[in-house]
Order: C-alpha cells, then sequence, then structure tokens
C-alpha cells in the first residue's frame, strides 16, 4: 500500500458484495475508509427493514472493522480509528412503497443514498431498461423534495434519462450518479452519453465511476489500466473536482444474486442476458475490494498529480455528501 493510498480519503460510490466477515475484512485491507453499501434492491418496506436490521447486527458483531456512517463527521472517525465507515444505501426507492413520510425513518436508521428507479418502472420515475422513459412522476416530485429536506442523496444511476433530467432539474441539493461508466466508451442502456454527464455536472452534480466490466468496452479482459482510462475519458468530459470512484463491486455473489438483479421487480422479465458462467469478472489487478491500493499506485503511475488522486479517491465524495447532508 503507498502512502499516498495509506493517508487519503477513499470514498466507494457503490458496492453491492455478499456480506460477510471476510468481506469487512477486505474492505479494511483495501484501505476503504467509507461505502455506499446497498441493502434495498427489489424490496418493499419489510423486506427493506430486515435487510437495514441486519445491518444493526453486523455493525455490533464486527464493532472493531466497522463505524456507521451518518454524517461526514462519521467518515472522518472511521479513518482515524481505522474503520471502514458503512453509508446504508438503495437501489431502488421501493422501500418506502408509497408513503412519502416513510424517508424519515429510513433517514433515521442511517439510510443516507437512495436511487430513484432500479432499471425499471416504479411509482417515482422509469428506469434505463424501460422502452418509454415517461418522466419524474408528481409523487417522484414529492419524493424528491422530501430527500432534499431530509438529507439523503439522490442516486440516478440505473434511472431513465428523461426522469434523471427532470430529477436533476427538481432537486435544490446536488445529485449523482454514484455508480456509471460512459457511453463514449461503451454504448450501453446503462451508461451515460457525454450530454448527460455534463447535465449533471453543470447542476453541482457528481459522477462515480464505475470499474464494472460488463459495461466497458473491454469486457472480461478489463485491466487496471482500462479504469484509468475511463477515468481520463469522465474527468475530460466533466472536470476532476466533480468524479469519484463507484466501482459497483459484487464480491462473493453467486448466479442466482446476479440472475435476481437481472429480472424486472427481481422475478419478472429478464432485462439482462445471462452471463457465462453466471457470474461478473472484475478487472485485472481491482479484482477484489482489497486490491483498493492498487487504484492509487496506477493513477500515480499515470501521472496524475497528487491533488488530483486525493479528490478522486475520496475527498470529491466528501464535500458532496456533505453538501446533500448538511453534516
Amino acid at each position: 500500500m503507498t502512502d499516498l493510498h495509506q493517508d487519503a480519503i477513499v470514498i466507494d460510490g457503490l458496492i453491492i458484495s455478499n456480506w460477510s466477515r471476510a468481506v469487512f475484512e477486505d474492505m479494511k485491507k483495501g484501505g476503504l475508509t467509507a461505502a455506499n453499501c446497498t441493502c434495498s434492491v427489489w424490496d418493499g418496506f419489510k423486506g427493506t427493514m430486515q435487510n437495514i436490521a441486519q445491518w444493526k447486527i453486523w455493525f455490533e458483531e464486527n464493532d472493531d472493522l466497522l463505524r456507521q456512517v451518518f454524517t461526514t463527521e462519521d467518515i472522518r472517525r472511521a479513518k482515524q480509528e481505522d474503520k471502514v465507515g458503512i453509508i446504508l444505501g438503495w437501489q431502488n426507492t421501493g422501500g418506502i412503497e408509497d408513503r412519502v413520510d416513510f424517508l424519515r425513518l429510513y433517514k433515521e436508521l442511517g439510510v443516507g443514498v437512495m436511487q430513484l428507479t432500479y432499471n425499471t418502472q416504479n411509482l417515482v420515475g422509469t428506469g434505463c431498461w424501460e422502452s418509454v422513459d415517461s418522466g419524474l412522476s408528481d409523487f417522484g416530485r414529492e419524493v424528491v423534495e422530501e430527500m432534499n429536506r431530509l438529507g439523503i442523496l439522490v442516486d440516478l444511476s440505473h434511472v431513465g434519462a428523461q426522469t434523471s433530467q427532470e430529477a436533476i432539474l427538481h432537486s435544490k441539493k446536488p445529485v449523482a450518479y454514484t455508480h456509471c461508466a460512459p457511453n463514449g466508451l461503451k454504448d450501453y442502456p446503462r451508461n451515460k452519453t457525454d450530454e448527460q454527464l455534463r447535465f449533471i455536472a453543470d447542476r453541482g452534480g457528481f459522477v462515480g465511476v464505475c470499474t464494472y466490466p460488463p459495461f466497458l468496452p473491454w469486457g472480461t479482459e478489463t485491466n487496471i489500466e482500462n479504469c484509468i482510462e475511463e477515468f481520463d475519458y469522465v474527468i475530460n468530459v466533466v472536470g476532476e473536482d466533480c468524479v469519484g470512484i463507484g466501482t459497483d463491486f459484487t464480491q462473493d455473489q453467486d448466479a442466482a444474486f446476479f440472475d435476481y438483479l437481472s429480472l424486472d421487480k427481481g422475478h419478472g422479465r429478464r432485462l439482462v442476458p445471462k452471463r457465462p458462467g453466471g457470474v461478473v469478472k472484475m478487472p485485472d489487478g481491482l479484482s477484489t475490494i482489497g486490491e483498493y491500493p492498487n487504484l492509487t499506485a496506477a493513477m500515480e503511475k499515470a501521472g496524475w498529480p497528487e491533488t488530483k488522486i486525493r479528490k478522486v479517491m475520496g475527498e470529491n465524495w466528501l464535500r458532496v455528501l456533505k453538501e446533500v447532508w448538511g453534516a
């Protein structure tokens, strides 16, 4: 681990791994300061609450490794204590069902990031895999307003283009693509065009760069140097001040889990074709969370100045989270 990586604030905008003591240990091994950890995708109220209850148990059982994050000061404390800060996040708003007032409950439980839709249509708006994007619903506008008021980051990574644009314009606080790849490198429904990237950045928004090989032109041959190429591409489009990491790590997940994510609502029509072997191979050199130091080293090898590395590794995330959360 380089001295710079060891000293830096390192924040990942999205991890959806199969949570366990082994994964938490790997997060610490990788020098991760904090991460947005998915605790709800296709779940309704009951399922989401069960998932959060499980996280509360993990926080107790792994107190030597983890600190739950409610504010950016908790992220700084995690760094000081040599622990991993866990931000609870959602990849869908199914957990509130049709109740805007439930958002307050989740905020109090520590949910700091919510993606409006996951791939398909819900009560809030349209996902990126729907054939028709009808935009942000009136209910969705209420949801965004309440998220702004409470200090919950609006995530648009899997959200349709029209719904995303309307959410960006409606939100009074910065919003984010917490984990996305540029369509300019690979034309793919989940990726964002240069125009979409500029639109969110020009309005104070944020882009977490995803290192998930299916979204990248190199596919299963993706390596860590390719990831630096991707970061450089996005930075050339929007600048280095609103770019961070959002790997989309799925460490230790099995084929059944990938299938669950690939079906509408977890059980309906197939959205994404089945992958060979059923699981995704992450980039060479960044194949596990424990290999995070390699990313910093690759940035240094590419000639990035220290200030740029520190911004992208975590300081940019820290700034935007403080602006949204208010603390």
